[in-house]
């Protein structure tokens, strides 16, 4: 990990949209980017919501061991409009091997919005913040997120490109093919692979 302080400029560039998302709902949002480990109790009854322990489990993926966020993005709406915490992306930092060379990127996982605040656009606003906090940070060469089909278009329509090549991480067994998400890369600079092995040297996200 790089750190886990999130730039203020993480803020800038993305207040266009975060007015629009204001003015269609007419209310306040807050966006905070925040400590990985720190801000999980407040994540936690989202994510129980959106992916209960019995659904999960009947998943292609439900078996895997994922990584603990370094940083989340969290979106917030006002008490009175059903409040909490109702949009979360986690970041991720972590050296990778692409073709057996090491690389630093970044990691988008645990995309998650509460059901009745689907379709508002917070998602896109809270994955804009999490690609311009994790640009703040110079050492990182790409991104990199795991999706299941119904989910392509929608990276796709945000400049994620499909990762075509082999993908290696940790699990309580031992080092395995990571293929029950398909890989998704995000530009940074200089252009992020589209094909080859990445070892993510560690957990999936």
């Amino acid at each position: 990990m790089f750190g886990n302080t999130a730039p203020r400029s993480a803020y800038d560039g993305y207040n266009a949209l975060k007015q629009s998302v204001m003015g269609q709902e007419h209310m306040s949002i807050e966006i905070d980017v925040l400590n990985g480990d720190a801000s999980w109790p407040a994540v936690k009854p989202l994510m129980d919501a959106v992916w209960p322990e019995d659904v999960v489990k009947k998943l292609p993926w439900g078996h895997v061991k994922w990584a603990h966020a370094d940083l989340r993005v969290l979106i917030e709406t006002p008490q009175e409009s059903g409040g909490g915490v109702v949009c979360h992306v986690g970041i991720y930092f972590r050296t990778v091997t692409w073709n057996g060379r090491k690389t630093n990127v970044g990691g988008i996982g645990g995309v998650s919005t509460r059901e009745d605040c689907r379709g508002r656009g917070y998602a896109t606003l809270a994955l804009n913040a999490a690609v311009r906090t994790m640009r703040d940070h110079e050492a990182i060469r790409f991104a990199m997120l795991f999706c299941e089909p119904d989910k392509f278009a929608f990276y796709e329509a945000r400049g994620w490109h499909p990762f075509t090549g082999e993908v290696y991480a940790e699990q309580p067994e031992g080092r395995v093919r990571f293929d029950v998400m398909a890989p998704f890369v995000f530009d940074f600079t200089p252009r992020a692979p589209r094909n080859g092995t990445i070892d993510l040297c560690g957990l999936p996200w």
